[in-house]
């Protein structure tokens, strides 16, 4: 059976939540409007309502396209690297210069962590959900997988990084920021054999 190619309105609503998802990790949920998303994405304002039935539905796509992504990379990252050695490809990937710069296209909690609670439940669910995914993540990567403490060690990991790379965007001064990010790594992680 030949796989059908999606329909034309189904490439342009995922063209507005890749914008879209872009969008609030650059601006915020209420530094994003419609109209810049939609240009954004190509299209003109009035097209908007032919893809989502209101702003708070487009948003909640947004987060869990932009929460997704951030999965899909770190399990990109676990998958390419020896089993020995992932969980540390993963974090100095999450803390590098690349992902401090590129607010736009990394992690969406990072991002957005401190305006969640603001959110309705529906963009804090689908955040919700991603956080638990990226934890697992972690916690298939540590060493004591399959016990207690590695999920534990994940929870830490998560906080851990999350928090760090806040910081290391916060920061105007370029060698705080790498030594914020350094001290986390060195935290998180044994030395390197």
């Amino acid at each position: 059976m030949k796989k059908q190619t999606p329909s034309a309105k189904n490439a342009t609503h995922d063209r507005i939540v890749d914008a879209a998802a872009r969008a609030i990790r650059r601006s915020g949920y209420h530094g994003t409007g419609v109209a810049d998303i939609m240009k954004d994405a190509g299209l003109t304002h009035g097209g908007f309502y032919a893809h989502f039935a209101s702003r708070e539905a487009m948003l909640v796509e947004a987060a869990d396209r932009a929460g997704s992504e951030a999965v899909a990379l770190m399990t990109e990252i676990a998958n390419a690297s020896p089993p020995q050695h992932a969980l540390r490809e993963m974090l100095q990937a999450y803390l590098s210069d690349a992902h401090v710069e590129n607010i736009e296209t990394g992690c969406a909690i990072a991002a957005l962590g401190s305006e969640m609670p603001r959110q309705a439940s529906e963009v804090r669910r689908a955040a919700t959900r991603r956080i638990k995914e990226m934890i697992d993540l972690f916690t298939r990567q540590m060493p004591d997988w399959g016990k207690p403490s590695a999920h534990e060690r994940a929870l830490a990991t998560a906080a851990t990084l999350v928090g760090a790379l806040v910081l290391a965007r916060a920061v105007d001064d370029p060698a705080l920021s790498e030594a914020l990010r350094d001290a986390a790594l060195n935290h998180l992680l044994p030395p390197h054999p």
